[in-house]
């Protein structure tokens, strides 16, 4: 009883060893085989983002370009468009306190007087 005990302890740890022998160099072969799948799976999926990235930039670009020709036209049709931009801005910039101090320059006809002091005419 225990010779048999014995023999079937060593043909089971022959089988076991032959086992492992076949089947590790395949696990290891099927490992690398699952790795590499995982591999072209991030490379294709990274392919994918980075082309939706470059539509998107593409569409923003093509937007954008179209909002700029719009105002462009805008502001030939309506010169005033531009003064109420700035207008606009210059609002903003003082909410924000952006603007710490306002110099007034004396202007004729849009042209600032930087000698306003030497007119003739103009009161010492």
């Amino acid at each position: 009883m225990k010779a048999q005990s014995v023999l079937l302890l060593a043909l089971l740890g022959f089988a076991v060893i032959l086992g492992l022998m076949f089947g590790l160099p395949m696990y290891s072969v099927w490992q690398q085989e699952m790795a590499g799948k995982a591999r072209l799976a991030e490379a294709t999926q990274s392919r994918q983002i980075l082309i939706e990235q470059a539509r998107a930039e593409k569409e923003a670009a093509l937007l954008q370009a179209e909002a700029i020709k719009i105002m462009g036209e805008a502001a030939q049709k309506y010169p005033e468009y531009r003064k109420q931009e700035f207008i606009g801005a210059f609002g903003e910039a003082l909410k924000a306190g952006k603007i710490s101090q306002i110099i007034y320059v004396p202007t004729e006809a849009n042209i600032p007087i930087l000698e306003a002091g030497n007119r003739p005419g103009a009161p010492n």
